[in-house]
C-alpha cells in the first residue's frame, strides 16, 4: 500500500508511525484508518521490536475528520456505532495485543478520538505544551475509542466523569499528575526523550516485556488467584527464553546483556 496519510519507517526493530494530514490536525479519515491498519500489519509480521506512534506538525489527531460525515438531508443520520467497529475498536484491539511496547509521543493537541488512540500506548509522553481534550460531549456524544474503559481506570471515577462530561482541555502537566499518561517533557526535549525510549525498547527483552504488557492488562479483570496463576505460567515460558538466558550470563559476567527479543 502507498500511504498518503501516514509516515512509515521500520528499522533496527524500530517501527515509527506518523500520523501525517497537519493540515487536519491529523484527523482521521477512513483512507487513514486503512493506512495505519497496514502498517500495523507490517509491525506485526516484520520483526519490529517497539512502536513509536506520534503526529506530524503541531497536533497529535484530532479525532474524526467530521467532514466525512457530512451529508444531506436525503442520507439520514449516520450510523457511528458502525464506524467504531469497523475502524477504531479493531485499532485499540490492535495496539493492546501488540507483543511490543507501544510509545506514543504527543507533541500537540490530541482531541477526542485521538486523545484516547494516545492512551491506547503503552508508554505515553507528551510535550508540556500538548493537551488532551475529552471533545465527545460538545457534539452529543460519549468517549469512545476505549476511552469510557480507560479514563477511570488511570484517573478514577471522578475525574474520568469530570472530563468526558466537560469535555474541557487538560495539560499535559497536568495529565502527567494526574496518572493518565507517563511523562510530560519540555518541548525542546521531546524528540531526544522520544527517541532515547525507542532505542531501549529495541534492545530490551522484548518478549518479556510483552508478556509484562499482556499480565497487566489481564489483571484488569483478573481475581487475585486467577493472577497469581497467569504469573505462573508466563514465567515459566519465560524461563525457556533466549534473554533469560542471556540476561542471567549477562549479571554473572558482570557485563550489559545483548538482548535478542527471543
Amino acid at each position: 500500500m502507498t500511504y498518503q496519510n501516514i509516515l512509515f519507517d521500520l528499522s533496527d526493530g524500530i517501527a515509527r508511525l506518523t500520523l501525517n494530514r497537519p493540515d487536519k490536525l491529523n484527523s482521521f479519515t477512513a483512507q487513514m484508518h486503512e493506512e495505519v491498519a497496514d502498517a500495523l500489519t507490517r509491525v506485526e509480521q516484520d520483526g519490529a521490536r517497539a512502536l513509536v506512534l506520534t503526529g506530524a506538525g503541531r497536533g497529535f489527531c484530532a479525532g474524526q475528520d467530521l467532514s466525512e460525515r457530512r451529508m444531506g438531508p436525503q442520507d439520514g443520520p449516520p450510523d457511528l456505532g458502525a464506524t467504531i467497529e469497523k475502524f477504531y475498536s479493531p485499532l485499540v484491539r490492535r495496539l493492546h495485543a501488540l507483543p511490543l511496547p507501544v510509545v506514543v509521543g504527543v507533541n500537540g493537541v490530541a482531541a477526542g478520538a485521538g486523545a484516547n488512540l494516545a492512551l491506547a500506548g503503552d508508554i505515553v509522553i507528551a510535550k508540556e505544551s500538548a493537551s488532551f481534550i475529552q471533545s465527545f460531549s460538545r457534539l452529543g456524544l460519549l468517549p469512545d475509542t476505549g476511552g469510557t474503559f480507560v479514563l477511570p481506570r488511570l484517573v478514577g471515577r471522578a475525574r474520568a466523569l469530570g472530563l468526558s462530561l466537560l469535555g474541557e482541555k487538560l495539560s499535559a502537566r497536568q495529565a502527567q499528575d494526574w496518572g493518565l499518561i507517563w511523562q510530560c517533557v519540555s518541548d525542546a526535549e521531546f524528540e531526544q526523550r522520544l527517541e532515547a525510549l525507542a532505542k531501549h525498547f529495541a534492545s530490551a527483552p522484548t518478549k518479556g516485556l510483552a508478556s509484562t504488557k499482556a499480565a497487566i492488562q489481564a489483571s484488569l479483570q483478573n481475581d487475585l488467584d486467577t493472577q497469581l496463576d497467569l504469573e505462573r505460567d508466563l514465567m515459566r515460558e519465560l524461563g525457556r527464553s533466549d534473554d533469560y538466558a542471556e540476561g542471567v550470563a549477562a549479571f554473572l559476567d558482570k557485563r550489559e546483556p545483548r538482548f535478542k527479543g527471543r
